[in-house]
């Protein structure tokens, strides 16, 4: 079956999946170029490697900086491979483009500041380069749909995102949690926009960068970003979440590419009698829950007659707790159903608010 698109060719020139590969941080010309050696086998391959690296605290390994970008160009003489890096002020635009750097990538932080957006769309005015755009470490969608129009804007239309994941303060396995659900938003508004995905950076560990790349290419994802280092145990920043080119190889090995559509006409039936099922389920839900808000509003009503306050913590937490493990029980996640009901009791305080204030 034939994976290609027009707008995903004009900005990669590759099929899909694409794999962009690479250490997080170019170290040394040895291990840049030995690390692009080991990668070039693979097909449809991008060389990515970070020049300059924003930390969150001083004095960590900010990038070897400018001398790094003539090992880019070596890697692009020696391999044939096309290059990316990423970009965070005009300055490293300007650098990039003067030595041939094939496609740019916006970092996290970059993404979440509309200033450093903006002073980036102003330098790329007028080139015709492909850009990537990471989304911003906090779960803002629409500062990552700022930045993608920012760049629209300035006539920039070869555009790619990147799902990095998202910071939480909670504790998680993963170093950013996924939230699946912001990049279908992205996607939503932009739906030619090619989604790449980057389990090194969602996971922060090595040891599960396949459980994520499965999942995003089980999801249609146009690609992944994996770092990538010639021996990562030494890597100068992120080392937890770096693998070798070997081990690269097995996760490519495991990993299953399925088909976005076929034409087998049974599958497609049986699909499609599934799809009617949900779609009932789907309007027997709203029903119940137009029935719930029915009876919320009853509540209001008869907490504004007896003037009590329209939020009781304690029965909100004793519902929370009950209906977490009732849920639980029957093969539902908690983080589902914590999301469900809070959703739920605030459309249930919004209506008991408008109880209370009307007249």
């Amino acid at each position: 079956m034939e994976l290609m698109t027009n707008h995903f060719q004009k900005i990669f020139g590759l099929s899909k999946p694409i794999l962009i590969a690479g250490p997080c941080s170019a170290e040394s010309e040895k291990q840049t170029l030995e690390t692009a050696h080991e990668l070039k086998k693979h097909k449809n391959l991008i060389f990515r490697a970070g020049i300059w690296k924003p930390r969150t605290r001083p004095n960590s390994f900010e990038g070897i900086g400018f001398k790094g970008l003539q090992w880019i160009q070596k890697v692009k003489e020696e391999t044939g491979l096309k290059t990316t890096i990423e970009v965070a002020k005009a300055e490293h635009v300007e650098l990039a483009l003067r030595h041939q750097v094939d496609i740019l990538w916006i970092g996290a932080r970059t993404t979440g500041n509309p200033f450093a957006m903006q002073e980036i769309a102003d330098a790329l005015k007028n080139e015709d380069i492909p850009v990537m755009v990471k989304n911003p470490i906090n779960p803002e969608v629409n500062l990552w749909i700022g930045a993608v129009e920012r760049l629209q804007d300035a006539g920039i239309y070869n555009l790619a995102a990147i799902h990095r994941g998202f910071f939480t303060y909670k504790n998680s396995k993963y170093r950013n949690i996924p939230q699946w659900q912001l990049a279908l938003d992205l996607k939503r508004k932009f739906p030619d926009l090619p989604m790449i995905c980057d389990p090194s950076h969602i996971t922060g560990n090595s040891n599960h960068i396949l459980e994520i790349a499965q999942k995003a290419m089980d999801m249609s994802y146009d690609g992944l970003m994996i770092e990538t280092h010639i021996d990562p145990e030494n890597a100068l920043s992120d080392k937890e979440q770096q693998i070798t080119p070997l081990e690269l190889e097995v996760i490519l090995e495991k990993l299953v590419v399925r088909n976005f559509e076929i034409d087998d006409k049974e599958f497609k039936a049986t699909l499609n009698q599934l799809r009617i099922q949900i779609d009932d389920l789907d309007i027997e839900l709203l029903d119940v829950l137009k029935r719930r808000m029915d009876l919320v509003e009853k509540i209001g009503h008869h907490k504004k007659e007896n003037d009590v306050t329209i939020l009781q913590n304690n029965r909100w937490l004793e519902m929370l707790k009950s209906r977490v493990k009732y849920g639980e029980e029957k093969g539902l996640s908690e983080v589902f159903i914590q999301q469900l009901l809070k959703a739920i009791h605030q459309e249930s305080i919004d209506k008991q608010n408008s109880v209370m204030n009307k007249k």
